[in-house]
């Protein structure tokens, strides 16, 4: 019966953070719609150029003119993803010059129902344009039922990952303003690095060394991969470093950061009112 009545609580509190955040959300449609609408923008350069290369029969890796709308589409709806990490802090940064943080940050609360109430708002803030280019995909490449599941899964747990990483740098906007702008420059610099909007194989030697090394890079080519092959087995057996890299950051990133926004806040405080 406890256990009952802590899972309410829990959802009941994830739900009520959501439920604040995407009402505050809506309240600026305008900055939602452009937030649809920028990464469009951003991934019409790649398309360009991977034009170019395939009007001379060059395939880049594994893209070919065929299949690099999979490329495309994937990259764009991990690219309104990414605002989770940025958006994360302005919520946070509301709330401090609103003087309501200090209501929504007391002992005992537990820091995971931030993380998946930012998570849950988020994803129903891009909701319409994900599931948009989503279905567009698989009418474009249909894939099986099982590959369709995981692959949603994965966005999921990206999702999570990203929330975590906002959390960290949200912790920041409270306290110290001046770490947030250092650490937001390191976060555009590791997607630079991630291959979200151009392939692996454009860049040079030692780009893609400093690519190897980025674990969000595995994360976002995981499920490209899985949508091209359509055989869950073989991309286990095939990409087992990817896999590991998913998996570990999916545990790591979400308690670390959860960890280090407890730590730094406790440490710092609420300044700057």
């Amino acid at each position: 019966m406890r256990s009952i009545k802590k899972i309410r609580r829990i959802f009941s509190k994830t739900f009520a953070i959501a439920e604040k955040n995407i009402r505050i959300q809506f309240r600026f449609k305008y900055n939602v719609v452009l937030r649809w609408f920028v990464p469009i923008i951003t991934l019409l350069m790649p398309i360009i150029i991977l034009n170019q290369f395939f009007e001379y029969n060059v395939n880049v890796g594994p893209w070919t003119p065929q299949n690099y709308l999979i490329f495309i589409f994937i990259g764009y709806n991990i690219m309104i993803m990414q605002t989770m990490i940025g958006y994360i802090p302005k919520y946070l940064l509301r709330e401090k010059y609103w003087k309501t943080l200090p209501a929504l940050i007391t002992s005992p609360f537990n820091k995971f129902y931030l993380l998946f109430g930012y998570v849950l708002s988020e994803f129903i803030g891009i909701f319409i344009p994900f599931t948009i280019f989503l279905v567009a995909l698989f009418i474009i490449f249909p894939i099986s039922g099982v590959t369709l599941i995981t692959i949603i899964l994965m966005f999921l747990c990206v999702g999570i990952i990203f929330s975590g990483l906002g959390l960290f740098l949200g912790v920041f906007a409270i306290s110290n303003e001046n770490y947030l702008y250092i650490f937001d420059f390191i976060n555009r610099l590791i997607f630079w690095f991630s291959c979200v909007s151009y392939p692996f194989q454009l860049f040079p030697g030692i780009v893609q060394n400093l690519i190897n090394k980025n674990p969000i890079y595995y994360l976002i080519d995981l499920i490209r991969l899985t949508w091209i092959e359509d055989n869950i087995i073989l991309t286990v057996y095939s990409h087992s470093t990817h896999i590991f890299i998913f998996l570990l950051s999916l545990i790591i990133f979400p308690l670390v950061c959860v960890y280090l926004f407890s730590f730094i806040y406790k440490k710092l405080d609420i300044t700057g009112y």
